[in-house]
C-alpha cells in the first residue's frame, strides 16, 4: 500500500444523513470516525447537537466528541493538530480514518492548511463585545461588510464569533481576513484524501428533515438539555462558542421568557436553515464526488468511490 496516509472526508449539510452513512461504511471497512463537527467537542450537549448515541459509538471507534466543557473553546488550528495526529494513529493501526461532519472551516483547514493570522487579543474582544452589546451584530456585520465584503457575505449577520474575529483580524493586523486566507498556506495535511459530499438535489428535502429533527431533539428533552447546562456550568453564557451552535441560543433566550413556544421553534428550525445554507456555499467551492443524499441508496456509490480510491492506491 501506499506509504502516504489515506483518509475519506465525508462532508455535508446538517440533516443530510452523514452520521448514518458513516456507520453503514464502518460495516463495510476497517474504519475508526474522526468527528469533524464544532458542536460534537463538547460535554453534556447532546440532544441540540444530534451527537451519536451510546450504541452508535460503541459500534465502531469515534474522536473528538465529548473532549471539552461547553465553558471552552475549540479552534480550527486545534482541530488541525488533533486530527492529523490521530489520521497517522489510525493509518498506524491497519485503519482508515473517516472523517465526518459539517464544519466545514475544519475540512478546509486540514485540505488546505491555515494561514498566519494574528492571536487572540482578550482586551480587543471584549471591546468589540460591549460595542456589539450596544450597537448588536447585525450593525458589526455591517462594519465589516464596509472593510471586508469577501468575508461578511459568507457570514450571516448574527454569526457574533466570526464576525468579532474578522474584525479583530483587521484591527491587529491592518489586513482583511480573505486577503489573508488567500495567501499560500504551507501546512495542509500530506494525506490521500478522499472527498465524498452529500448534497440534496432539491433544498425543500434537506428543509423538510431539518424542521423534523429540530421536533425529535424537542421530544426528546433538549429545553432540560439547555436548562441543565445552565444549572451546571454557571459560568456560561450566551457569548462563549458552545451556545452559539444552532438551537442553544434560541432555547437560552426561550427559557428566559424572550419569545414562545412557537416562536422559539421558528427561530430554531430557521437558525438550523441558515447553517445549512452556508454549509452548502462551503462546499460549493470545494473540490469533492459528490453524492445525492435524496438517493435510497447511499451506500453503494459510496461503496463504489472508496472501492476505486483504494485500488488506486494499493
Amino acid at each position: 500500500m501506499t506509504s502516504t496516509p489515506r483518509a475519506i472526508l465525508l462532508m455535508g449539510p446538517t440533516a443530510s444523513g452523514k452520521t448514518g452513512l458513516a456507520l453503514e461504511l464502518a460495516r463495510r471497512y476497517p474504519l475508526e470516525i474522526i468527528s469533524v463537527d464544532s458542536a460534537l467537542v463538547y460535554r453534556d450537549m447532546d440532544i441540540g447537537t444530534a451527537k451519536p448515541g451510546m450504541a452508535e459509538m460503541a459500534a465502531c471507534p469515534h474522536h473528538l466528541i465529548d473532549i471539552i466543557a461547553p465553558t471552552e473553546a475549540y479552534s480550527a488550528a486545534q482541530f488541525n493538530d488533533d486530527a492529523t495526529r490521530l489520521i497517522h494513529e489510525i493509518s498506524a493501526r491497519g485503519n482508515i480514518p473517516l472523517l465526518a461532519g459539517g464544519t466545514m472551516l475544519y475540512f478546509k483547514a486540514l485540505r488546505e492548511g491555515l494561514s498566519e493570522l494574528p492571536q487572540a487579543d482578550a482586551m480587543l474582544r471584549a471591546r468589540l463585545d460591549q460595542e456589539a452589546a450596544e450597537l448588536g451584530w447585525p450593525a458589526m456585520h455591517a462594519r465589516l461588510a464596509e472593510l471586508d465584503p469577501i468575508t461578511a457575505a459568507r457570514l450571516a449577520p448574527g454569526d457574533a464569533q466570526r464576525i468579532q474575529r474578522a474584525l479583530e483580524v483587521i484591527e491587529l493586523s491592518g489586513q482583511r481576513l480573505s486577503s489573508l486566507h488567500a495567501q499560500g498556506r504551507t501546512d495542509a495535511a500530506p494525506f490521500d484524501m478522499l472527498p465524498l459530499a452529500l448534497i440534496p438535489s432539491e433544498r425543500a428535502w434537506l428543509h423538510q428533515r431539518i424542521a423534523l429533527r429540530f421536533e425529535l431533539m424537542l421530544q426528546a428533552g433538549f429545553l432540560d438539555e439547555v436548562n441543565a447546562l445552565r444549572q451546571k456550568y454557571p459560568e456560561l453564557t450566551l457569548t462563549l462558542p458552545s451556545m452559539r451552535c444552532v438551537g442553544y441560543r434560541q432555547a437560552w433566550e426561550h427559557l428566559d421568557g424572550l419569545y414562545d413556544s412557537a416562536s422559539f421553534i421558528d427561530k430554531g428550525v430557521a437558525a438550523t436553515r441558515q447553517l445549512a445554507k452556508r454549509q452548502l456555499t462551503w462546499l460549493r467551492a470545494m473540490d469533492k464526488i459528490e453524492l445525492d443524499c435524496m438517493m435510497p441508496d447511499l451506500l453503494t456509490p459510496a461503496c463504489t468511490a472508496i472501492d476505486h480510491w483504494l485500488t488506486q492506491n494499493t
